[in-house]
């Protein structure tokens, strides 16, 4: 039987990088594409009985490597990735991606977007007034959002940003919460805080708030305002009546961007209601002006096991009688 075999070189530390802890990225590989990975002083053979899956693993490789060299630190996210784009005969994703930097956190992380759905996502809400980013849970819907928001306010492209979010109880009723309006509705808008502190810095948050230029508020605050020249980020938007959905899309006024977020496949509406997202993407699916991007559990950049999870809802949804 023949073998066939690639190799290249690279250096000491990005091989160590390549290979992971304990082997275990250069193990996933071999494992997926049937080949056997050897590094003979900083030569990296790849071989195996077929020819495409040794090309294709070789492809993957080489990826990663030029990921590392870029100064990034290989996760099992970036290794899983890369693995799933060889099997597609798709080649340099990961160094595409990663050339595309949106803004850094206050820890002077750099934020980018990890996955083609991602960068896709990204690149629409670069050129378009209206986007709708829908897909499940882990896919940087609401923190790729949050952070094209951050680097637009502080490039002074908007004076502003709104977030707002529906805030629908589950099984308590806002009334019989302590405290006052503010504490009530804080925990629904928590997780658009929790971004807003990682990428611009609780100090900095707190002082523009103050001024009115950052505003987190629940969507029944938007009746009856024009809001010009802003960020608008409309967060887990399937929990939106389709009346809640018009009446903000009417809100948007001359210089602002919108971006509505949701996962179709988590509403907290009552069984006999509809959803507002739902009955967006079909009335407003042929407007120049509007995107929709649909990311899938592809793009899930939580622990591999989230996108194990998602796919096996997915998997039953399909299965479950209509």
């Amino acid at each position: 039987m023949a073998i066939y075999s690639r190799e290249l070189s690279a250096s000491v530390e990005d091989l160590k990088n390549l290979f992971g802890e304990h082997d275990q990225y250069i193990r996933k590989i071999e494992q997926d594409f049937r080949v056997d990975v050897v590094d003979r002083n900083g030569q990296v053979k790849v071989s195996g009985a077929s020819e495409p899956q040794v090309v294709r693993a070789m492809a993957v490789i080489k990826d990663l490597i030029a990921l590392s060299e870029r100064g990034h630190d290989l996760e099992e996210q970036n290794v899983n990735y890369a693995i799933e784009m060889g099997r597609e005969d798709q080649s340099d994703v990961l160094t595409r991606i990663d050339a595309d930097c949106i803004c850094h956190t206050t820890q002077g992380k750099p934020v980018k977007p990890k996955t083609l759905g991602q960068k896709e996502y990204v690149d629409a809400i670069r050129d378009n007034m209206i986007v709708f980013g829908l897909g499940p849970a882990g896919t940087g819907k609401t923190y790729l959002a949050m952070a094209m928001a951050i680097s637009a306010f502080k490039n002074d492209e908007v004076s502003r940003i709104i977030l707002t979010r529906p805030a629908i109880e589950a099984g308590e009723k806002l009334g019989f919460l302590p405290g006052d309006l503010q504490s009530k509705v804080d925990p629904y808008l928590r997780p658009l805080y929790d971004a807003l502190y990682q990428i611009m810095g609780a100090e900095a948050f707190l002082k523009n708030m103050e001024k009115g230029l950052i505003e987190v508020a629940p969507l029944a605050y938007m009746r009856g305002r024009t809001l010009d020249n802003a960020y608008i980020i409309l967060d887990e938007a399937q929990n939106t009546t389709p009346a809640q959905m018009k009446m903000f899309l009417t809100r948007i006024g001359f210089g602002s961007k919108v971006i509505v977020t949701g996962d179709a496949t988590q509403k907290d509406l009552p069984p006999d209601a509809k959803s507002g997202l739902d009955v967006a993407v079909r009335v407003l699916k042929n407007i120049d002006g509007i995107a929709f991007c649909n990311l899938t559990s592809k793009d899930v950049v939580r622990h591999p096991l989230v996108q194990r999870i998602v796919r096996a809802y997915d998997e039953y949804e399909r299965r479950k009688p209509k």
